[in-house]
């Protein structure tokens, strides 16, 4: 997909998802309020944390798509776990402002809440989880950590909405166990904090240059010493870009061949790592002579 296009398909999604989550924010803390409900107001207040991240995808892809330059050779990906993180960050201050106040009135006597809360948890249930798997598709399509991070907002925000319905609904019907809603808030915080971790620990793990996965490493390992000329390979080394993964490796083959055979070969590596490994972005190979290499 081209970078325009790109930009404005991420744009696109992004800003209907906006949309959705400003007349759910205003909804469900209307209904919150109307129906005597924490619950429904704290998942009203986790739309509106949704509200914030979509500002920032629609800002930033703008700059994680921009091409490769002198100060940025790889290219601009690294803005996208940025812009992840701080997804992932938003989301976690949340559910403890949320779990905090729960707590913090639990005690407090009120009256039961009302049918309009229950309507507004379920329509949020069902309108985020369509939400969700629409964007969570464009974003895996387009290949974007970020959109699909947004889409996990949306996810979670659905279900938050679960005990959020289930415990107003219980206290409509048992008005004496008022504190019920307390707790579905509760269960809100811990829902959107798992959450928050699905998203903070892959960008995490990309802004400090963590490694591909031991199984990606084997694959890839693999498909450089099945390349005809190549007697071993050591010294493979990942990290991830984005999507992608960059591999830097060491190819030993015959020290007698001329230095076009070689370099015939290490472009053989190079090709069949971007047609068969798994998202391979870059690769930079280090020609050897086999009998003047460490072992692997």
């Amino acid at each position: 997909m081209k970078q325009e296009s790109l930009i404005n398909e991420v744009r696109r999604i992004t800003w209907w998802g906006m949309i959705i989550n400003v007349v759910l924010t205003v909804g469900k803390i209307l209904a919150g309020l109307l129906g005597n409900s924490q619950a429904v107001i704290a998942d009203g207040v986790h739309s509106l944390s949704d509200c914030v991240t979509d500002v920032a995808v629609i800002v930033g892809v703008r700059f994680w798509s921009a091409p490769p330059d002198q100060d940025h050779p790889h290219g601009h990906q690294r803005i996208e776990a940025l812009v992840s993180l701080f997804i992932g960050l938003a989301l976690a201050a949340v559910a403890v402002g949320l779990g905090y106040e729960a707590l913090s009135t639990i005690r407090e006597h009120h009256p039961p809440p009302g049918i309009v809360a229950l309507i507004a948890a379920l329509v949020s249930l069902v309108s985020k989880e369509l939400l969700y798997r629409w964007t969570v598709a464009a974003g895996r399509r387009m290949k974007s950590s970020a959109v699909i991070a947004n889409a996990w907002h949306h996810r979670s925000d659905a279900f938050s909405s679960i005990p959020a319905a289930a415990a107003v609904g219980a206290a409509i019907i048992f008005p004496d166990w008022y504190f019920l809603d307390h707790i579905g808030a509760l269960v809100v915080m811990v829902l959107i904090l798992q959450a928050a971790g699905r998203i903070i620990m892959p960008a995490l793990r990309e802004l400090s240059d963590a490694g591909a996965d031991p199984e990606i490493r084997g694959q890839l390992h693999k498909i450089a010493e099945e390349t005809p000329g190549v007697k071993q390979i050591h010294k493979l080394r990942t990290r991830r870009l984005g999507y992608g993964i960059l591999v830097d490796l060491h190819v030993l083959v015959d020290p007698d061949l001329s230095v076009r055979s070689g370099h015939e070969i290490s472009e053989a590596v190079k090709r069949r790592l971007y047609e068969l490994g798994p998202d391979v972005a870059d690769v930079i190979t280090h020609l050897e002579p086999v009998e003047d290499s460490p072992s692997a």
